[in-house]
């Protein structure tokens, strides 16, 4: 430990010695350090925000839609198919589940009556897809004890009432057969421009309304289940088995919302991002060579000094490679730090053009690989230098 120590402190005073050749070569090492850091985190933090991404369409992994679509002219009711649903759910324990049915609904904005599309979901939805409200809240359990059902509606739905604001509370008419006033408790933004008014609203409000006929419209209701990944494929072979015993007659259906797939292709642009990384360091790492080797023949004179007082072949092997090792480490430690501040300092959610619900922080990893990087391409850059270095001859270091 005493020998690493000294050589370090050896190597660090050469370098303060030779500074302006170091520093000249060390420009592109840490240059060429920060572009691998920058690289491996930002491709780190990429990634959350596509994953983020996918959810919000197919939801968290594993994701499971439950449907059974009649095959005859009779079908079964509502209420049938979320007693089949809360059976599944209790039989196999699945934690975060959401009953999802659709149905037209006509709404009486001050322009006119609209046909609105309603979402009935359960309050887990929310978390299942990451869906977040841009105003007010979401739905919660409480509000399936409202008089008044709660909506939580897009921009397109509030601007057809009017340009009004969540936090005054605005209520709708919902018309049909059995009118009745609706409150909007939340808001989201468009997920694409020219949208139709569109709605959220608890399950069990929906139906108050909405006639048996009406929730049949875009097809039977379904059901959606987060799973752990690893048991999705049995539990999917199990519900489908269960759900066609309970309900006769229809086809059941039971796939993955969400991209099993995505894996590969994170593994991919992980490579596909080492490859970049592993370039750029190594064009940083020719310049250093060449400083080493100019360095080293200015410095003959005083090898042979060294070797004359017994200074031995490793010893100076050791010495010249811990040089080049000394300095890169700090040229990556500046390289880490530049990448830190400017990637902490990156808006994220501007870029990808979607919110980040998990902001990752940097990547320790990436600080870690940035780090080795730097000091495995000063050892493979030290390397040609200390072996010039060894093979220089006592007699002839003297003469030159």
């Amino acid at each position: 430990m005493t020998g690493l120590v000294g050589a370090v402190i050896e190597a660090w005073e050469e370098l303060r010695v030779h500074r302006l050749r170091v520093l000249l070569a060390l420009v592109g090492v840490a240059v060429a350090v920060c572009a691998i850091t920058t690289i491996s985190a930002a491709g780190a933090m990429l990634r959350q925000v596509s994953a983020e991404t996918t959810e919000r369409d197919g939801g968290r992994p594993a994701s499971l839609n439950v449907s059974a679509w009649p095959l005859g002219a009779e079908q079964p009711s509502p209420d049938e198919y979320a007693a089949v649903f809360d059976e599944i759910v209790e039989r196999y324990q699945v934690e975060h589940t959401s009953l999802r049915t659709t149905s037209p609904a006509t709404m009486r904005f001050p322009e006119g009556s609209l046909e609105v599309w309603t979402n009935g979901v359960e309050p887990g939805w929310a978390l299942m897809h990451r869906f977040e409200v841009e105003s007010g809240r979401w739905l919660t359990d409480a509000d399936a004890d409202r008089l008044s059902p709660a909506l939580v509606v897009n921009q397109t739905f509030l601007d057809a009432m009017g340009g009004v604001r969540v936090a005054d509370h605005p209520t709708v008419t919902i018309g049909g057969a059995n009118p009745v006033v609706a409150t909007v408790v939340g808001s989201y933004p468009d997920p694409w421009p020219g949208m139709q008014p569109e709605a959220y609203v608890l399950v069990s409000a929906q139906a108050r309304w909405a006639t048996p006929e009406s929730l049949m419209t875009s097809g039977p209701p379904s059901l959606e289940l987060w799973v752990p990944p690893d048991l999705a494929d049995p539990l999917t072979d199990a519900i489908r088995r269960d759900v066609a015993a309970a309900i006769p007659g229809t086809q059941v259906d039971v796939y993955r919302m969400d991209s099993p797939a995505y894996d590969v292709v994170d593994g991919a642009i992980r490579w596909v991002v080492i490859g970049v990384s592993a370039i750029a360091l190594l064009l940083g790492g020719l310049g250093l060579v060449n400083i080493g080797l100019v360095t080293v023949r200015y410095r003959i004179r005083e090898i042979g000094i060294r070797r004359s007082f017994g200074a031995s072949s490793g010893r100076v092997f050791f010495s010249v490679l811990m040089e080049s090792v000394v300095a890169t480490l700090v040229a990556g430690v500046v390289g880490v730090s530049v990448a830190v501040v400017a990637l902490h300092n990156v808006p994220i959610d501007q870029l990808m053009g979607s919110a980040v619900q998990d902001r990752p922080a940097f990547p320790v990893s990436a600080a870690v690989t940035g780090l080795l990087a730097a000091a495995a391409v000063g050892a493979v850059a030290g390397l040609v230098p200390a072996l010039v270095a060894v093979r220089v001859k006592v007699i002839d270091a003297i003469r030159y």
